[in-house]
């Protein structure tokens, strides 16, 4: 089994930062992709920044330059550094990782709980 456990969401006024951690724990024998992803009410999920192993960061066009996505590979943690938010940045923010379980040596797709941001002043 494979756990990933997302902080850091919250209300912040329009202008201001926070940042969000994913911590992945279980199973793990290694980790590929690392990523978050969001979901406005009455909108699809999508894809805000994403942090290949070994590879270069990319990010939402609504995102770059305001959005950091960074990672921990010691301790199975990834980051996202939101600075600049704007109230179109409300959102359920989720985790998502491309892991590899030990046991199964299969790749399986997994995705965290989800954090609540609301920007709002």
């Amino acid at each position: 089994q494979v756990q990933l456990v997302e902080s850091g969401g919250g209300l912040v006024q329009p202008g201001g930062s926070l940042r969000l951690s994913c911590a992945a724990s279980g199973s793990i024998f290694s980790i590929g992709n690392m990523g978050w992803f969001r979901q406005a009410p009455g909108k699809q999920r999508e894809l805000v920044a994403i942090m290949p192993l070994g590879g270069s960061p990319q990010y939402a066009d609504s995102v770059k330059g305001r959005f950091t996505i960074s990672r921990d590979n010691a301790k199975n943690t990834v980051y996202l550094q939101m600075n600049s938010l704007k109230p179109e940045d409300t959102a359920v923010y989720y985790c998502n990782a491309l892991v590899m379980s030990t046991g199964t040596f299969r790749n399986g797709n997994y995705w965290g709980q989800g954090t609540q941001v609301t920007v709002s002043s």
